[in-house]
């Protein structure tokens, strides 16, 4: 299993200790990558893919850990988009 594999498969696990920078990694591999919006959009990161589908999270701080709600929303969206399989 590749390290993209294990990123993803982690993600979808939601587990409550994923870092920032794990879905980040994850988010990459169905070809997303983050993108600031501007001088003033404090913590909102938008991430966009070639189809320009887009999913907006908030980063967390000071901790570097996401909420277990985000993650839920983001696999989701993926299932939704039809880059995850709905099981």
């Amino acid at each position: 299993m590749s390290r993209k594999d294990k990123a993803v498969e982690r993600l979808l696990s939601i587990p409550s200790d994923l870092t920032w920078d794990e879905l980040v990694k994850a988010l990459a591999t169905f070809g997303f990558s983050e993108i600031t919006k501007g001088k003033t959009a404090g913590s909102r990161r938008k991430f966009v893919n070639a189809d320009s589908d887009f999913i907006l999270l908030h980063k967390p701080h000071p901790a570097n850990v996401v909420k277990k709600y985000a993650l839920k929303q983001v696999v989701e969206f993926l299932k939704i988009k039809g880059l995850l399989k709905n099981e």
